[in-house]
């Protein structure tokens, strides 16, 4: 077959490993003691100049056997900083420079040999941070247990989540979307199976997922789905969205349009992140989904929990759940839990509630003996998770055929002088099995000093599993009128 010059780019030297061919050419691999690891196979054309803010486009394919035993490089990112607290294995290595990162990442337990059960992975990061190159995100524990897992890389920030006129909105949704229609057509050269996909996702990932469980265009794409502290309701409204459009434009001194953005470098829009962070996106019907921690997200005018029946979330089964003690991760690392007052707690009420001072007393009465940095951490993880994962999770038990599973993490990390607890993201090692890694544990570690209870891994990691295999995580279906909640950890 003739390829075309813009396919002849692509092509790459041959190295030594596993070969599989996909739709878009052959890819080698690497091969070792967990199976079979693809690294940077591109589920779209890269995303540079105008088509940051285009669509995702079908890559041309590549002659040749391209290279997939290397990182990806990612999308464009600010370094993330949260004090005394190693964030490096949730982050991984923050941008690497290289226009196509519309990639995934396939661990296997060997290509082309059975139907295995596929899970696809969405990270988190605020939607400005975050790939598949982060250690949290190693596939090994899951091709063990017989499992195809795809990690998925997809815009982020201005180019992937601005809603800019002329161009279409939510383009990081409209990336994973992509990425679960390459997993259709190519998963089973991976030894997958395409009509046994779960997709997961965390933070920023979760509510991508929990968008897709109310997409029309994602019938049939998976037959289960895993939030992890992500939202239902986490959405910005239009009107919410075109500020911070008018602020980036301002910030950047040319028209809120994609033609005149799109001759602006990633860099540039780097160097204005810092004049778009504690915008005021409250408005007369809507508070702030992401209590001002970042200015972009999906831009919907109705939230996912409330529009399920339009997307394929009557089919799929519902795994969905929220860390203890998740605002932590927002104020331990940077010594705000002790030194909060309460007018801070007011102050991000005010931001996340209609009636900030009825919800701070509903959190003061749920927790009596409360100090103010402790319902300041209550507030932030009920706003951005917490009630956004009930809705979600009241709603799908409404209208899904599948079942609706619950649980709540509440493992407590010893990091910081024992401080860190249940926060945002302390799961992600149970998840995926890692908890006993080196690189996650000493003082400002994820996971603290204190080994983690190997049991504990084995069970989540095991639920997990269990659910893609047959919709079952080894407890009790959710019911609003006999809500059932697994408790996972103490």
């Amino acid at each position: 077959m003739t390829r075309t010059n813009q396919e002849r780019k692509y092509s790459v030297r041959q190295l030594a490993g596993p070969v599989v061919t996909t739709p878009a050419g052959a890819v080698r691999g690497i091969r070792d003691d967990f199976g079979e690891l693809y690294r940077a196979v591109p589920y779209a054309a890269a995303p540079t100049d105008a088509r940051r803010f285009a669509p995702p486009a079908p890559h041309p394919g590549w002659s040749g056997v391209r290279d997939g035993t290397q990182p990806s490089s990612t999308a464009p990112q600010p370094a993330r900083d949260f004090g005394r607290l190693d964030m490096t294995p949730y982050f991984g290595p923050g941008w690497v420079r290289g226009g196509e990162y519309l990639t995934v990442d396939v661990r296997t337990p060997a290509a082309g040999d059975g139907e295995r059960p596929v899970m696809v992975f969405v990270h988190g990061g605020g939607f400005v941070t975050g790939s598949t190159s982060a250690a949290l995100y190693d596939g090994s524990a899951f091709a063990r247990d017989g499992i195809v897992l795809v990690t998925v890389n997809y815009r982020i920030g201005i180019p992937g989540f601005l809603d800019l006129p002329g161009a279409v909105p939510n383009r990081g949704l409209l990336d994973v979307l992509a990425a679960l229609g390459w997993v259709r057509d190519t998963v089973a050269a991976f030894g997958g199976d395409p009509d046994n996909v779960t997709i997961f996702g965390q933070s920023a990932g979760a509510t991508l997922v929990g968008a897709l469980l109310a997409t029309p265009q994602a019938n049939g794409l998976f037959q289960r789905a895993i939030m992890q502290s992500g939202s239902g309701t986490g959405a910005f409204t239009p009107e919410q969205a075109h500020r911070v459009t008018v602020a980036a434009a301002d910030a950047l001194g040319v028209e809120p349009t994609a033609e005149a953005f799109s001759s602006i470098t990633d860099e540039r829009f780097m160097e204005i992140l810092p004049a778009l962070a504690g915008l005021d996106l409250r408005t007369g019907s809507a508070t702030d989904p992401l209590a001002g921690l970042s200015p972009f997200g999906l831009v919907l005018p109705s939230q996912p929990a409330d529009t399920l029946a339009d997307g394929p979330a009557r089919h799929v089964d519902l795994l969905i759940g929220t860390n203890t003690e998740e605002g932590h991760l927002y104020l331990v690392p940077q010594g705000d839990l002790e030194s909060s007052t309460e007018a801070d707690v007011l102050a991000i009420a005010t931001r996340v509630y209609a009636n900030p001072e009825t919800g701070v007393a509903a959190h003061s009465a749920a927790r009596p003996d409360a100090t103010p940095g402790e319902l300041r951490s209550a507030v932030l993880g009920d706003a951005l998770f917490g009630a956004g994962t009930a809705r979600m999770a009241q709603a799908h038990a409404r209208i899904s055929s599948g079942g609706t599973h619950v649980y709540s993490f509440g493992y407590r990390s010893t990091a910081l002088d024992g401080r860190l607890g249940a926060a945002h993201t302390v799961e992600l090692p149970f998840v995926f099995d890692l908890a006993d890694k080196p690189w996650l544990h000493g003082e400002t570690g994820l996971l603290g000093p204190d080994p983690a209870p190997a049991s504990l891994a084995t069970r989540i990691h095991a639920a997990w599993v269990s659910f893609a295999r047959t919709g079952d995580p080894g407890w009790a279906a959710y019911d609003p009128q006999h809500p059932v909640t697994e408790i996972l950890g103490s």
